[in-house]
């Protein structure tokens, strides 16, 4: 039997891209930086302070009064994951958690 060009590279190339592919994908699926703590010895807790909306209150505002010398945007993300919010939008009379350093 003879194989074209064309033929040798279906045979033999697109496997081996293939297999490259996988190859890349697991080593990159093993060496991800993230890792998660190996006991709970390792873990911190963010220190916190509960804070309570007020009306016609915003996260932009609460970020910039609980921590002025940070960056509000970093201290808006910061209340959202604490909280687990869906977006930034508060109601008033709302308790969120905000972190306190």
């Amino acid at each position: 039997m003879r194989l074209t060009r064309r033929g040798r590279f279906v045979f033999f190339g697109v496997p081996l891209i293939l297999l490259a592919a996988l190859i890349l994908s697991f080593s990159g699926f093993l060496n991800a930086p993230a890792k998660a703590a190996d006991s709970a010895d390792q873990l911190s807790l963010t220190p916190t302070v509960t804070v309570t909306v007020q009306p016609g209150e915003s996260l932009w505002a609460i970020a910039r009064s609980v921590a002025p010398e940070r960056d509000p945007r970093d201290v808006v993300a910061d209340i959202v994951q604490l909280n687990n919010l869906d977006a930034a939008r508060v109601m008033p009379g709302q308790q969120l958690f905000v972190p306190s350093k």
